[in-house]
């Protein structure tokens, strides 16, 4: 239920505003992972779930380009 909302969310923006969100997520991607490297990341399950977020973005994108 939860990613069903925050995908409904994706869908309403602009794709200015989806492109600031997958910007957004990279940079947290990009984080993560270098937490994850110094040992510094508790929580390793999130990176895989910002991987599938990026992808949720990167979808709608391509189907409101068409």
């Amino acid at each position: 239920m939860k990613i069903n909302k925050y995908v409904e969310d994706l869908r309403s923006k602009s794709a200015a505003e989806l492109n600031e969100e997958l910007v957004a997520a990279k940079k947290e991607l990009f984080n993560l992972r270098f937490q994850n490297a110094t040992n510094q990341l508790d929580n390793t399950s999130r990176i895989k779930e910002v991987r599938k977020n990026i992808a949720r973005i990167q979808t709608i994108m391509a189907e409101q380009a068409n």
